[in-house]
Formats: structure tokens, sequence, C-alpha cells
């Protein structure tokens, strides 16, 4: 169990004059990796920056695949009422509604997320609203709106509630001229994708809050995410979780990437674990900020489904490709390098494909009922 703000035994960034500065461009090596050099700081060094104890909790986008989950476990952690959940059209799942506070917040009414915070005195905003990958291909305009004017009124607010943000950046902010095996933590970005262009401009919005406004900022590289608990809502891996609803009602799936696209995956339970580990990380030992690689996993459509016939025999898989999300699972790394999460403030998964193929049946056999 990880202590709010405590300082933990993380090894490494161990330089006073690198250890929290964000990531700065450099020299290519011949991996693809950027070498970080010692940024300059015109309004000071945000490294005098003292956290303090989380006390009240916004959480945006709470009804959605990450939220769902994220939400209650931060209750159980800090408080019921020290939790707040704002969703916009999705509803609330009824227990998070009856659990603690929420409320209606479209994240692009600035004035309404000023209010929220303002009111409820948040300190820190996990920031999770989002328009997904393959929806912000049809809606390039609203993800845009959402996904970057939605982060810059959460930025200015941050800056004057003094709160720490969280901000889930993905593997879509890598793009086709990334190295797309072990991806390094700094490296080429060029996203071919709007939800892409949104997430690493997301990135270098809190690098750029974080060393101009000393803000205290933190995020993730997700990759694609697997839940039992909530369906995912327009991203290119929801395969990985429609796969298995498939497989214990009717014993077949038809998947829209091609059998052989490798992606890098994670169960839920460590991406939840790896937000929180990070906004309680020591920020003494912390470099990168926004945001960090994590992976848990690396599979093909094919892999997984061999896995389920361990379980399931009979289950049988066919393919009609959807060209839209299959190009932009083209465009992403097959694996991301995670050494920086590991080093700086110690992340580690607790599920690999065999485990997490193990639970997702074993959580979702009472509840998805057999066609």
């Amino acid at each position: 169990m990880f202590q709010p703000w405590s300082q933990s035994s993380l090894s490494g960034a161990s330089d006073p004059d690198v250890k929290s500065s964000p990531r700065a461009s450099s020299a290519i090596d011949n991996r693809g990796a950027l070498t970080p050099f010692r940024h300059l700081y015109p309004t000071g060094s945000p490294s005098t920056i003292i956290r303090r104890k989380v006390k009240r909790i916004l959480v945006t986008g709470a009804s959605g695949q990450i939220g769902s989950e994220l939400t209650p476990t931060l209750r159980e952690r800090y408080g019921d009422a020290n939790v707040f959940a704002s969703v916009h059209k999705r509803k609330l799942p009824l227990e998070l509604a009856e659990s603690g506070p929420s409320c209606t917040l479209d994240i692009r009414d600035a004035e309404a997320l000023r209010a929220v915070v303002t009111e409820h005195r948040i300190d820190t905003i996990f920031h999770l609203a989002s328009v997904l990958s393959a929806v912000a291909e049809e809606k390039p305009q609203s993800a845009w709106e959402v996904n970057m004017n939605g982060l810059i009124n959460v930025l200015e607010t941050a800056v004057l509630n003094n709160c720490a943000v969280f901000f889930p950046s993905s593997v879509g902010a890598f793009g086709p001229l990334t190295p797309p095996e072990n991806t390094p933590q700094d490296t080429i970005q060029k996203p071919s994708t709007m939800y892409g262009i949104t997430k690493v401009s997301g990135e270098l919005l809190c690098d750029y809050y974080h060393r101009r406004f000393h803000l205290d900022t933190r995020g993730l590289r997700y990759p694609g995410l697997i839940s039992y608990k909530t369906l995912p809502g327009g991203g290119t891996t929801d395969y990985a979780v429609e796969i298995f609803y498939a497989a214990l009602k009717n014993s077949h799936y038809e998947c829209y990437l091609e059998a052989d696209i490798r992606l890098d995956m994670m169960y839920m339970p460590d991406a939840i674990k790896a937000a929180i580990q990070l906004m309680e990380a020591d920020p003494e030992h912390l470099i990168h900020r926004n945001a960090y690689n994590v992976t848990a996993m690396s599979f093909t459509p094919e892999e997984v489904s061999e896995e389920i016939k361990k379980h399931i025999p009979d289950f049988t898989v066919g393919y009609r490709i959807d060209s839209v999300r299959q190009a932009i699972a083209e465009s992403w790394p097959r694996h991301m390098d995670d050494s920086a999460a590991r080093k700086e403030w110690g992340w580690r998964p607790d599920y690999d494909l065999s485990t997490m193929v193990d639970d997702m049946l074993q959580k979702l056999s009472g509840k998805v009922k057999v066609g």
C-alpha cells in the first residue's frame, strides 16, 4: 500500500541538476531515442515544488473506462466524500453515484470547471475526459475541442487553485516514424491521427505548465486497456475487451484488426495502480513527468484468442478488417520501453497475458449471458 505523497525508496535520478526537469529534445541516437539535456527555467526551478498531502480530488470523465474504476479506488483510499466524480453525457454507474459526490460538467466550460474546483476546494485533478482514437477520426473538430480545450481549462484552473494534475496520454502519441520495438521514453513523436496529435500536444502543454508555472503535472502513456467492468468507447484496441464477451456469449468473435497486429496492452487493475502510484511518488525522483511509457504485455489478436481457447476450446475468431482502425494500429509501437517509469518511481505490473485472461474470464463468467 502506497502512502499519499510519501517518500518512496526508488533508485536513480540522483543528479540534483536534472531530477525534476521535464523532457527536452536533443541529439537522436541510433535507436531513435532523444538524449535529454539540462533545461533552463526562465521563472525559477520546478524542483522547488513542495507537494502537500492530497485532500480533495476531482475526476473528470468519471463514467469512462478508466474513471469508472479509478474513482471507487480513490474513494476507498482517500474517503468517499473527498473524491468528486464529474460526468458529461454518460451517466455514472449507480454505485458511483451513490457512494460519493458527483456533478455534471462539460470540460469545455472553463467557468463551470473553476466553480466546481473552487467550491469543493479541490487540490488534485485526475483529468480523464477525452474523445478516443476511432471516434476522434470521425469527429476531429470535437476531439480537438474536448481533448485540447478541455485540457487547457484544467491546467488554467489548476494554476489558479494550486492543484496537481494527472493527464493520461497514450501509445497513440507516437506515430509511423517512431521506432516500433522497445519504443524509447524520449523519441520521435509525429502521430498521424487527431487523437495522437491531441495526446502529444497535451504532453507538451503539461510540460510547459510545469516549467512555466511550477504546476505539479504528471502523466502516463497508456497502452490498450482491458477491463471487465466497463465497455470501451471507441478506441482502436477495443477488440481486446470485446473478444472476451463474444467468447463467453457465443464462442465466436469477428475481429476488426488483422490477426498478427501486435500492440501493447494493460489490464485495468495495473492501469489504476500506475496512476495512483505516479501521483503518490516523491517528486524529487521524477525526471520525465509527462508522460511515462508504461506497459504490461504485448500481444496479437491471434495470441489472445489462443489463450482464451485454453479455457473455451471451441472458441473461434474471424477477421473482418476495419481499415481505419487497422491503419491507426499500424501507426503505433509494438512494444514500449517503460524502464524510465520502473527506475524513477518503481513501476511494476502485476498481470501478464495468462493471468489477465484467467481473471477476465472468471470475472465476466457471472456477468455475461450465454447466447
